[in-house]
């Protein structure tokens, strides 16, 4: 019987505790052993796109540290790591030849997780798009989506007898958006009409990879894991009303009405076709059965929370997405600590979309804080941070949503994109000079969590 007394907090038996990177934050070697240029490579190079001039060249080196990065994840006894696969490393074009020394560092860091005791979880997308297949258009262009089952296919052939847990894509609204709307992200293009092209070929993908995974790796799970928000109005005026539902409209349901059969919502639709970033109502990039495809059942989503938007109705533009109460508490990247809206959004997401199975792949927080005199770092910000995350995971469990796991953003302190060193996330301090790695008082907690089976005191 589950136990539940006073602030302790427990979770269901066979709850997954993880944590997360991505290839391109954390492995450096850009241009080794084969590998291709990818728009990352590209954007990052481009002086002026990035803090201080600074690229993931080297990043935390993990290419050539990953065994100690392996051994670091099972001394904090972290139970799954997600991870993702660089497309130019399998592919350096992005089609074509495949270069075996790319499968096989992988398959190195698969049989590597599986001998320390820790499930592998590959996101096949990270963002990181062959060079070579944005110059042909990139994700505007529906020759992006066989592209993208071709190399589902390579790697999931080549590691699906080991791995069984995949993501397709990781946040496809900030590699669309924010890569081809906003282009403050790679490839740094600015265009309303690519970048909901982009969507749609993004999840179409998605689509196309789900039978391609389950052909290629029977009994595994694959799903997609999206950026998602608790949109909530300033006050319950109209305009704020309005503006709330635009907002979710262009964050959470543009995303999530197509990928659980809904097909994309006519509100947007018609806001967008009103703003000119559509050229009909009738979008011509939708094609016969792409939203049958789209909406093929994954077996579970991914979300990443850090957040809400807290928003107004000042005018009919899109609210901002970071926007915050007064005197709010906030981290250092200016986003306002919410863990209410956690629960919240994972209600939402099983009360009206029916999800069978949700994993929280991203949750944390930026905090600068470095070793002190004694070497230690006593990241307690970031320890309250993730524990009242923690607890409002459990409270929706508790409340019926099938929350399957968590994984804290992100191991080690890396290369944050357009931010590059200037923010860190990690649980394990990164010393960029030395790649050195030392773990924050974060780390040292959340093994605890893990070893009592979820269960903590304040």
């Amino acid at each position: 019987m589950e136990k539940n007394t006073g602030s302790e907090i427990r979770f269901p038996e066979k709850f997954i505790w993880g944590t997360a990177t991505s290839a391109y934050q954390i492995e450096g070697a850009w241009n080794e052993v084969g590998k291709g240029e990818s728009i990352w490579d590209r954007f990052s190079h481009t002086p002026g796109n990035i803090h201080q001039n600074e690229t993931g060249d080297i990043a935390c080196d993990h290419y050539h540290r990953w065994q100690d990065d392996l051994e670091l994840l099972k001394t904090l006894e972290i139970g799954a790591y997600r991870f993702s696969i660089a497309w130019t490393r399998i592919l350096p074009e992005g089609t074509g030849s495949v270069n075996q020394a790319g499968l096989d560092f992988y398959s190195k860091l698969v049989d590597g997780l599986l001998q320390r005791g820790i499930t592998p979880f590959i996101t096949l997308y990270h963002w990181d798009l062959p060079q070579a297949l944005e110059d042909k258009g990139g994700w505007p262009s529906r020759e992006i989506v066989g592209a993208f089952e071709t190399y589902t296919e390579i790697v999931v052939k080549h590691l699906g007898d080991r791995v069984k847990h995949w993501i397709t894509h990781n946040e496809p609204w900030t590699a669309a958006f924010l890569g081809y709307e906003w282009g403050v992200f790679a490839p740094g293009r600015k265009d309303w009409n690519i970048a909901l092209r982009s969507v749609h070929h993004f999840l179409l993908s998605h689509g196309r990879a789900l039978p391609i995974i389950r052909a290629n790796c029977p009994g595994a799970e694959a799903g997609i894991s999206l950026n998602l928000t608790n949109v909530q109005p300033a006050n319950q005026s109209q305009g704020d009303l309005q503006a709330a539902a635009r907002l979710d409209g262009h964050i959470n349901r543009w995303f999530l009405d197509p990928l659980y059969g809904r097909e994309y919502p006519a509100d947007m639709v018609e806001y967008y076709f009103q703003r000119g970033y559509l050229a009909s109502t009738h979008p011509d990039f939708v094609e016969e059965n792409d939203l049958e495809e789209i909406a093929i059942p994954a077996d579970f989503l991914g979300i990443s929370y850090y957040t809400r938007a807290l928003v107004e109705g000042k005018d009919e533009e899109l609210p901002s997405i970071n926007s915050f109460a007064p005197g709010s508490e906030k981290t250092e990247t200016g986003w306002e600590i919410y863990p209410e809206g956690l629960c919240q959004l994972l209600q939402r997401l099983e009360k009206e979309y029916k999800i069978s199975k949700l994993y929280i792949y991203e949750n944390g927080a930026s905090y600068s804080d470095g070793p002190g005199e004694d070497g230690e770092i006593r990241d307690q910000r970031r320890v309250d941070y993730l524990k009242a995350h923690i607890r409002a995971a459990r409270d929706a469990i508790r409340l019926g949503v099938p929350l399957a796991g968590y994984f804290v953003w992100s191991l080690m302190d890396n290369f944050e994109w357009a931010s590059g060193f200037s923010q860190r996330f990690g649980i394990v301090w990164t010393d960029f000079s030395t790649q050195k790695r030392v773990p924050k008082l974060s780390a040292l907690w959340y093994r605890d969590v893990i070893r009592q089976g979820g269960w903590y005191e304040d």
